[in-house]
């Protein structure tokens, strides 16, 4: 896994490298060929069927390797180059697509929603890092639009929720009683670039993390908190 941050960087390179042979190669092929037409028995000699065979084999597999390669090449270009994207980030604040808050030393991150619909009711459902739900809040009828949800810090019986991510899920019904698809964004300070599996994501200042390619929007200012106060 790669990393890239905003105050720093480092890069290592092994002294020595110990490369195996796993392959065949053309001229292991063609040093094969030769003893096999070397030793073969003057009786019964390899026909010319069975060795142009042998030659089409090669070629295909030849060919097999030789894509294989470039494929392997175009992604490392890839990855690479979409590292290189993700530092111009840094210093930014950024639109993701994204469902997770933090609470840090009193301040809750801000969730973004759209709807694309009138809707008879929203409610967001705030849940813990193991999954259960501790807050539940109606926001009403809304049209259709761009909102922000900012949660309080605090869950049903309002007591103050401790430092840590939590995850909101918003839900909507239109007057036909169905459900209305929402889609949630998360905003955030970046300041490092990291590669995990070939995917590149951006570090927030909150520590959150988000995939690069959900990256939907670049801001001017810092993401938007509230304080949950006592």
């Amino acid at each position: 896994m790669s990393t890239v941050s905003g105050t720093s960087s480092t890069s290592s390179t092994d002294s020595s490298t110990t490369t195996h042979k796993t392959t065949l190669d053309q001229e292991d092929f063609m040093t094969i060929l030769l003893a096999q037409l070397k030793y073969q028995d003057p009786n019964d000699p390899m026909d010319d069927k069975e060795m142009a065979s042998q030659v089409v084999q090669y070629s295909n597999l030849e060919a097999l390797n030789n894509i294989n390669e470039g494929v392997q090449t175009l992604v490392e270009s890839t990855s690479s180059t979409s590292l290189t994207s993700g530092v111009n980030y840094i210093g930014k604040s950024i639109k993701s697509s994204g469902y997770n808050l933090t609470v840090n030393d009193g301040t809750v991150s801000t969730l973004y929603y759209s709807l694309g619909e009138a809707v008879t009711n929203v409610t967001a459902n705030v849940y813990d890092k193991d999954g259960d739900l501790i807050r539940s809040e109606s926001l009403g009828s809304k049209g259709i639009g761009d909102y922000t949800y900012v949660w309080d810090g605090k869950d049903t019986d309002g007591n103050v929720m401790a430092d840590g991510t939590y995850g909101v899920i918003v839900r909507a019904e239109n007057a036909e009683g169905e459900k209305v698809l929402v889609q949630s964004q998360i905003s955030g300070v970046v300041t490092g670039v990291k590669t995990s599996s070939g995917t590149v994501y951006l570090e927030l200042a909150d520590g959150r993390t988000v995939e690069l390619a959900n990256v939907t929007e670049v801001v001017n200012t810092a993401a938007t908190s509230t304080s949950t106060g006592s």
